[in-house]
């Protein structure tokens, strides 16, 4: 807490009661930017030098314990799932209810206009020219009680986010933002309302800026933010969603009736004014659709193939020309290199459907994947000799990993020894060399060095260990290698006593 000491001692010591004030301070001391010794700092490169990769953590314990160990200078480093995770675990040893949420397709808008504007190319490349952004996910804190300061109406939970984003009030926090207050778009009330409504609500505008610099708006997406808001189920690993606290059902009257009001709240506009200062902006649709959709599975080491489905409503005759491209991208959108670009020229007849194949071998994204092995394909389809508008489509393709297989007995028991059986794999065409297994059980990590793999080899260790006590623990695994980093997995044990 030491910026807010700092500026009033006698003030923060007689506010440390208070839970919307606390979690404030606490929202700010998680992240390290302010200078001001906070547990993490923040990085979203690729490229992570002697410090930890933030998909390195498997706990917030060894986080805090080396914060307080180097003399509280801030842990290198964190991304958004950390932040929440160590928030999650302070906020719960002060006895305020935390609960981890992941908001999909979540927006960052930094001029608070309530939109999300991308720019592209001719060719359907994503430009990197504004500083609003959709990530993949972004995951955040919600804490529960009661705000005095706005009215019962606003209790209950309150979303925290401890990733340094944007300042607020000049140090990287946010919240206590009530949740009721964000589906209703009362965007005017404390604290950081207004940004927490854009991550979930926000219009999604698509911007063409062609050669000689003009720019066209190609398409307004009103229902791309906020997909699949979603917490962990008490007592279990299942998904819970909680889309419907944010905000109402998209494409509903409801959900446009509460943003016009948002964003006449954040002009400052009155209650009697919002119908007239509110333009009711028509982005004309386009005659045809298109959709990406895979054939298989894609897999780490392994080509993608997937289909770009374009069909014709109409009973027009339409000639398209397509531009497609495709990057690796880190999990906030942004472009680390480009791997592919084509062009195709299709005839959609009336009422026609047609697909185009594509494919990306894995020889043309090795090299430039990182850790978050995401792949973002983007075609830009214009009708030929038409005013009609543009369409972009876009998709984000997250490869998957092999498993890593736990094997436990049937029954463990206190103070009795344990085998486990950790099956593990080299997904690549290739070998890999360097590769290292880490085991974590009862706060407690183990490096073993194992042998170079050969080419989509699978290979095994066995784990012995004496569980002390009873009840639930969990065995985490990660292995890594020359090539790739971090592949995850855990098993949950129940610890029997000893009859």
């Amino acid at each position: 807490m030491s910026l807010y000491y700092n500026q009033n001692p006698g003030t923060d010591v007689s506010r440390r009661g208070d839970p919307k004030y606390v979690g404030r301070v606490i929202s700010s001391m998680i992240n390290g930017n302010d200078n001001d010794n906070g547990v993490l700092e923040g990085s979203w490169n690729d490229h992570f030098a002697e410090h930890e990769n933030p998909s390195r953590w498997n706990g917030s314990v060894v986080i805090l314990r080396k914060w307080c160990q180097e003399n509280y200078k801030p842990v290198q480093y964190g991304q958004c799932w950390v932040f929440a995770g160590v928030m999650c675990t302070v906020l719960r040893c002060l006895g305020i209810p935390t609960r981890l949420i992941t908001n999909f397709n979540s927006a960052h808008d930094a001029d608070g206009n309530l939109s999300i504007d991308k720019y592209y190319d001719s060719a359907g490349r994503s430009l990197n020219i504004s500083r609003d952004s959709s990530w993949d996910y972004h995951v955040w804190n919600e804490v529960w009680f009661i705000r005095r300061d706005l009215g019962t109406s606003y209790s209950g939970w309150q979303v925290l986010d401890s990733t340094p984003q944007e300042q607020s009030k000049g140090i990287f926090q946010c919240g206590p933002a009530s949740v009721r207050a964000i589906k209703e778009g009362d965007v005017d009330l404390d604290y950081d309302t207004l940004f927490v409504f854009t991550e979930v609500n926000a219009d999604c505008n698509q911007w063409i800026i062609y050669k000689d610099g003009t720019r066209k708006k190609a398409y307004c997406d009103t229902e791309r933010i906020g997909k699949a808001i979603s917490t962990k189920a008490v007592g279990s690993n299942s998904r819970v969603d909680v889309t419907n606290n944010y905000k109402y059902p998209e494409g509903s009257p409801e959900e446009r009736d509460v943003y016009k009001k948002a964003i006449a709240k954040a002009r400052g506009a009155t209650l009697t004014e919002r119908l007239s200062e509110v333009p009711n902006e028509t982005i004309r649709k386009p005659e045809i659709s298109g959709v990406f959709k895979l054939v298989e599975t894609p897999v780490f080491g392994k080509d993608i193939h997937l289909n770009l489905i374009l069909t014709n409503p109409s009973t027009e005759n339409k000639p398209v020309k397509v531009n497609i491209s495709a990057s690796t991208i880190l999990y906030t959108r942004r472009a680390v290199a480009e791997i592919l670009q084509e062009a195709v020229s299709v005839d959609l007849g009336s009422k026609e459907e047609k697909r185009i194949p594509l494919k990306i071998s894995y020889a043309q994204y090795e090299k430039s994947l990182t850790d978050d092995r995401k792949i973002l394909a983007t075609a830009l389809c214009e009708v030929m000799h038409s005013q009609e508008v543009k369409i972009l489509v876009e998709k984000t393709i997250t490869l998957e990993t092999p498993n890593i297989f736990i094997k436990i007995p049937a029954q463990v028991v206190v103070n009795k020894p344990v085998t486990a059986e950790i099956s593990y794999a080299n997904p690549l065409p290739e070998p890999v060399k360097d590769c290292v297994v880490f085991v974590k059980l009862m706060n407690q990590e183990v490096k073993i060095d194992v042998a170079d793999m050969a080419p989509r080899e699978r290979s095994q260790i066995y784990f012995d260990f004496t569980p002390h006590r009873s009840g639930e623990i969990q065995l985490q695994v990660d292995f890594s290698c020359d090539k790739f980093s971090f592949v995850k997995g855990f098993e949950t044990i129940n610890v029997a006593l000893d009859q």
